[in-house]
């Protein structure tokens, strides 16, 4: 399934939606986090993008690795290196992306007004505010895998 896509490899393909999403998804929830008056703006942005952006890494990773054991299997020296280093930042890449969507999905939750309240956050202040911080550090955590996964791909196809 995550081998080809029209006869070519997936991976050059598939890696454009988690090299665009996630970091939508970073600064989306971000501004999140720290916008309260600008959340109703946003909390949509925030939803999907929190479904999306896993599913992109998750399928990202997944054609990497067919990738590698179909055409890199062997590969050794400099290559197999850039490509091992490239590799090391899936599994990071993953959590972290994860761990944002789920921190973010539960401030989204956390900050929505209940039906029988006039104001104020469903699960109370201190809850949304840590949950605003563990976003941002996960924010942060996501945007440098991100960062990191992309320069080492870039890296091991383009040699430098």
């Amino acid at each position: 399934m995550f081998d080809q896509i029209l006869g070519l490899p997936a991976h050059p393909l598939i890696i454009h939606f988690a090299v665009v999403l996630t970091p939508l998804l970073v600064a989306v929830a971000a501004a999140y986090a720290l916008l309260s008056r600008r959340r109703a703006y946003v909390a949509w942005a925030v939803v999907l993008l929190s479904l999306a952006a896993p599913a992109a890494v998750f399928a990202a990773k997944q054609s990497g690795e067919s990738l590698r054991s179909a055409r890199f299997a062997t590969a050794d020296g400099a290559l197999g290196a850039r490509i091992s280093t490239h590799q090391s930042f899936a599994n990071p890449l993953l959590l972290s992306v994860v761990g944002l969507a789920v921190a973010a999905l539960l401030l989204v939750y956390a900050t929505r007004p209940a039906r029988d309240s006039v104001g104020g956050d469903r699960l109370g202040r201190p809850v949304t505010l840590g949950l605003s911080v563990l976003t941002l550090v996960l924010a942060a955590v996501a945007g440098y895998f991100v960062f990191r996964a992309g320069d080492s791909g870039a890296r091991a196809v383009w040699g430098s």
